[in-house]
């Protein structure tokens, strides 16, 4: 029997809001009382993360002159170097229990960056791997930052998709630590000016993506944190 999956439309969001529901989603999937599989898709308001990763020269802004900007500067349990989160970007959150898919962490990494690419061919976007480096790149730009963090098996953070990012934001950072990288979005690639349907057409493609590298079975869609009524919903729709 394929697992099922909740994927859950947070829409835009804080940064620290979020990753305390990924913390206390990634508890109930270890504890048992969470029974399905959860992907988070959500916006961010500006905010650089800092991963464990993070070397001192990825961030050649003072983290004060960054606060007086309105960004927010979070050092978190993630994998990886610095990045940067803002409007336009389609962040996702994976809450998987690998125990019922393949315990190998770089077979996950693999699949995220597989269900990416695949999104975005469907976009219209010719995206690839790059030897030697995780994310996803399209003429050697790159378009989607990745990094995870697993505990008993159980994975939280995720993948940054650029759909309409400004991308000028990440001029104040060594985006994932890789020196003279060019970050690119969908809409630049795709020279699209219709933002609101570029992001669903987006959401629609990644989720969709994500099912099929990672052979989910059923899946329900909703527009609000899992709570208690979405853990235990029993009504799933087909995507």
């Amino acid at each position: 029997m394929r697992p099922r999956l909740l994927v859950c439309d947070l829409g835009r969001r804080s940064y620290e809001e979020t990753l305390e529901q990924q913390r206390d989603l990634c508890r109930l999937r270890i504890g048992g009382d969470l029974a399905d599989d959860v992907l988070l898709l959500v916006e961010h308001e500006p905010v650089i993360t800092l991963g464990r990763g993070t070397r001192a020269s990825s961030l050649p802004v003072p983290v004060a002159d960054l606060q007086r900007r309105g960004i927010g500067v979070h050092e978190v349990e993630r994998g990886g170097d610095v990045t940067y989160h803002g409007p336009g970007q389609l962040v996702g959150y994976p809450i998987l229990d690998l125990r019922q898919h393949r315990e190998d962490l770089h077979w996950y990494l693999r699949q995220l960056e597989a269900g990416l690419i695949h999104a975005l061919g469907h976009l219209g976007v010719e995206a690839e791997r790059r030897a030697g480096l995780t994310g996803v790149w399209t003429r050697g730009r790159k378009i989607a930052s990745i990094g995870i963090h697993v505990k008993q098996w159980v994975t939280f953070h995720g993948f940054a998709l650029n759909v309409n990012t400004n991308l000028s934001a990440f001029d104040l950072i060594v985006p994932c630590g890789i020196p003279d990288v060019v970050m690119t979005s969908a809409a630049r690639e795709l020279s699209r000016t219709d933002p609101a349907a570029l992001s669903e057409e987006a959401r629609r493609d990644v989720t969709a993506a994500f099912v099929e590298v990672f052979g989910f079975g059923e899946v329900e869609v909703a527009n609000s944190f899992p709570g208690a009524t979405l853990l235990h919903s029993t009504s799933p729709n087909s995507i």
